[in-house]
């Protein structure tokens, strides 16, 4: 809003608002679109009922062509509005209520539709109240993982012997591309594909970071995704890494592990889903079964496990001792948010860096409360724009945006911290330590 100073008591629509007001009409307009179509499809199956036609999927076939002759699309398309406006209309209406009133958008809408009709029957119910929630609150990308996330947890019951039966196609095939380029495509467990990624991204750093050329000799221009890729063809062609410089040969893959301490506790994964415990995740919160989860833990080398109890000697904060965050402080700042805290981004934290919400060059402190990472292109953003950020105190790391119009958006991390207290003779917990 946009407030005249000769009028300070008024508030008038700045262009933000102007676009907000266009999008939600939309919205509105879009919802009324999908019942109209549905309409329209209804009174043709019941037009040819009256005149004695029985073949449903012809006459849906005449719908189909006749909406996609009308809006000027494929036939694909037409049949794909059809399907969306019934799903819409008959089986998932408050969706369409939601829609209706542009508390969520049709990409929302899709999502949300799409990932139930995908589901067995009996968790719609669960799902859709909880997901309809999500989707009024969240940005499309946060909502489709959180969506994920909130499904794979009403569905970890089964998730065991999904995983068995899945695991039996794993394989690999070659697709041809243009300009003698192809695609090598490897269907597997996560954990191992992760994991590949994993050693490949690594190697593929200490290979750029110890590029020095001689003299007289060209510096290698590759990008970071070109000698990854390198890396990868190398050890699939040769299986050898003495080629590699040094720095590279005793890299081993590492992949993060999440498990909740509760499901420990359980024997199966039904017994943990009646205790609605979250199943165990790797990085990007894809789930992996109980079993897997407690051998990797167990017995695996190499591998990062996080337990999701608060433990002592978790290392929080270095002060002003130091700008760059220890690695384990690091670490854990990337587990906590799993994904960069710009709104709406999706790029792994991994792959992101680790920023100081309050710059150290004004007294910011290198501690969990002060760190947050940021994809390149947020990190620029937050330093070179009127944007601003801060950390909600005692949030577990939330991450609080605020634009150049002065409009808010929280961020909010995909694990959460403890905020860990003193506690006072009476039991209360008063003082944070």
């Amino acid at each position: 809003m946009f407030i005249d100073p000769e009028l300070p008591d008024q508030e008038f629509p700045d262009e933000v608002d102007r676009v907000l007001e266009v999008a939600g009409m939309i919205t509105v307009f879009a919802a009324e679109r999908l019942v109209r179509i549905d309409q329209m499809r209804r009174e043709a199956l019941a037009e040819a009922t009256r005149n004695g036609r029985v073949l449903t999927d012809v006459v849906e076939r005449g719908v189909r062509l006749e909406l996609a002759s009308a809006l000027r699309v494929t036939e694909h398309a037409a049949g794909g509005l059809l399907a969306f406006a019934e799903a819409m209309v008959h089986s998932f209406p408050p969706v369409l209520r939601s829609m209706e009133r542009a508390s969520i958008t049709e990409d929302h809408a899709r999502v949300l539709v799409t990932a139930l009709s995908e589901i067995e029957p009996g968790f719609h119910a669960t799902v859709l109240a909880k997901g309809l929630e999500l989707a009024e609150r969240e940005p499309v990308g946060t909502f489709r993982r959180k969506l994920r996330t909130l499904i794979d947890t009403a569905r970890s019951a089964t998730l065991r012997e999904r995983y068995e039966d899945a695991v039996t196609k794993r394989r690999s095939v070659i697709e041809a591309a243009d300009d003698g380029m192809g695609w090598l495509h490897v269907y597997g467990p996560i954990v191992a594909i992760h994991a590949v990624h994993a050693r490949a991204t690594g190697m593929a750093k200490a290979i750029r970071a110890a590029d020095v050329p001689d003299a007289g000799a060209a510096p290698d221009r590759r990008t970071l995704e070109q000698v990854r890729t390198d890396v990868i063809l190398d050890l699939l062609v040769d299986g050898r890494t003495d080629l590699h410089p040094e720095a590279a040969r005793g890299i081993t893959a590492t992949v993060t592990v999440t498990v909740p301490a509760l499901a420990l506790l359980h024997d199966t994964d039904e017994s943990r889903a009646a205790a609605a415990i979250e199943p165990p995740v790797i990085e990007g919160m894809v789930p992996i079964p109980l079993t897997v989860a407690k051998e990797l833990a167990g017995s695996a080398t190499g591998w990062t496990r996080v337990l999701t109890h608060p433990e002592t000697g978790m290392v929080l904060s270095v002060g002003r001792d130091r700008y760059r965050p220890p690695p384990a402080l690091a670490k854990l700042a990337r587990w906590r948010a799993d994904r960069c805290m710009g709104p709406g981004c999706g790029m792994p934290a991994s792959r992101c860096e680790v920023d100081h919400n309050i710059d150290w060059a004004r007294l910011g402190h290198t501690a969990l409360d002060n760190l947050a990472p940021l994809c390149k292109g947020h990190h620029i953003v937050r330093h070179h724009t009127d944007w601003t950020i801060e950390q909600v105190a005692e949030s577990g790391g939330a991450i609080r945006w605020t634009s150049p119009t002065g409009r808010q958006y929280l961020v909010e991390p995909e694990r959460r911290v403890p905020v860990f207290r003193a506690t006072s003779s009476n039991g209360t917990g008063d003082a944070p330590f």
